[in-house]
C-alpha cells in the first residue's frame, strides 16, 4: 500500500471535491482518494506508488490543478 498528498487548486465547492474524488478514484490501483476543500488537500491511498503525471491528469480531467 501506498499514501500520497498533493494540493488542489481551483476548488470551490463540495461539487468540486466529488468531482476531483470521482476522476482521481478511476487510476488503477487506487483503494481511497480523501479529498479537503478548505485547505485542497488531496490524499490518495493505492495498491501501488502513483506518478504524479497520472494523479495530475485525472486532477485536471476534472477541471483543476495540482500545486
Amino acid at each position: 500500500m501506498s499514501t500520497q498528498s498533493w494540493t488542489v487548486t481551483g476548488m470551490t465547492c463540495q461539487h468540486c471535491v466529488a468531482s476531483v474524488t470521482e476522476e482521481v478514484s478511476e487510476i488503477a490501483g487506487v483503494t481511497e482518494v480523501v479529498v479537503d476543500l478548505a485547505s485542497g488537500a488531496l490524499t490518495v491511498t493505492s495498491d501501488h506508488a502513483l506518478p504524479d503525471e497520472t494523479v495530475r491528469a485525472a486532477v485536471e480531467e476534472a477541471g483543476y490543478s495540482l500545486s
